[in-house]
């Protein structure tokens, strides 16, 4: 992104005492801004003779990136990136394959909605384990509430019957911890150098072919709230830095989301994270569980060329099941 003194000329505010004030704290560019603790910004910039100037400096910044980062496709862009994007990694479950035409397509964000409980870190764990095993693939978990379970993937992984190949399958899978939305854009940023890394030097074994984030909700619903636009624009920026990475270097992504109250009489809920993170996802799935039995229900809220409302009841599997 673009250093700040380019800004200047359409934006005054955006002025040497803001710039002088942004590089006291290591920030330089746009990007340096969006993984800076805007509130701890916004605390120094207070201590400041000019403290409102810097603070409606600092509001127009966010008001900045959340345009630049709205991730707008017109038609022709969209039928290219579906035609370029055609490789299709199983989710690990024969149902929700079928019910998505073969599974995640990598270079899209696919986006798991469900209330507490109802099995999305199985979901992701599951669908780890099956692209680490079948497609030969790198995966990626950023964990955000200490979920991760490398015993529950082993048993998801069908050649653990071997335990050399087994090993294998679990090296193909690496974990991070991310309790926040400013290392989450450490993570990415740094995801991303490797990745181009690897494209220049035409690194293409075991490369990623999946990116977990579970839950990104739990990282962005802190900072939403309120009348300021901070919470909002770091929310559409962490989407088009997860679209970014999607589309140029073909990875399917999945994250998991939460669900709230919709309103109105019936206990009926809807996806948290609101109207603008509505937008960011190409493939929206819901998920219930039964509690009284095994039986999950997968129905599409949202898909690039499938209508909505189409669902499938599935199974979730026993620790001592087979693998079939």
């Amino acid at each position: 992104m673009a250093p700040l003194k380019h800004l200047e000329k359409e934006n005054p505010i955006i002025d040497a005492s803001f710039r002088d004030f942004c590089a006291s704290h290591g920030i330089l560019t746009v990007e340096d801004f969006l993984v800076h603790d805007l509130y701890e910004l916004a605390a120094f910039a207070q201590r400041h003779t000019n403290a409102d100037r810097l603070k409606e400096g600092i509001t127009l910044m966010l008001s900045f990136i959340e345009l630049q980062c709205r991730p707008w496709l017109n038609g022709m862009e969209l039928l290219d990136e579906m035609q370029r994007n055609k490789h299709i990694l199983s989710t690990g479950d024969k149902g929700t394959d079928s019910l998505l035409q073969g599974g995640f397509r990598e270079g899209q964000l696919t986006e798991l909605v469900g209330p507490s409980s109802s099995g999305k870190t199985q979901f992701c764990l599951q669908a780890a384990a099956s692209v680490a095993e079948n497609h030969l693939g790198r995966v990626l978990y950023l964990d955000t509430g200490n979920s991760f379970s490398a015993r529950r993937i082993a048993q998801f992984i069908c050649s653990s019957s071997d335990p050399a190949l087994g090993q294998k399958v679990m090296i193909r899978i690496s974990c991070h911890a991310v309790y926040d939305i400013y290392t989450m854009f450490e993570t990415l940023q740094g995801l991303e150098v490797t990745l181009r890394s690897q494209v220049r030097r035409n690194v293409n074994e075991d490369r990623l072919r999946l990116l977990v984030v579970d839950s990104v909700s739990s990282l962005i619903t802190p900072i939403l709230g309120g009348s300021g636009s901070q919470g909002r624009a770091l929310m559409v920026a962490v989407g088009y830095l997860l679209k970014k990475l999607a589309h140029e270097h073909s990875i399917a992504i999945l994250v998991t989301n939460h669900t709230v109250g919709a309103g109105g009489e019936g206990g009926k809920t809807k996806p948290a994270l609101g109207e603008t993170w509505k937008s960011i996802p190409h493939v929206r799935l819901m998920l219930s569980r039964d509690h009284k039995n095994s039986n999950c229900n997968i129905s599409i809220l949202k898909h690039t060329f499938m209508p909505s409302g189409q669902a499938v009841r599935t199974m979730t599997r026993k620790d001592n099941q087979q693998c079939i």
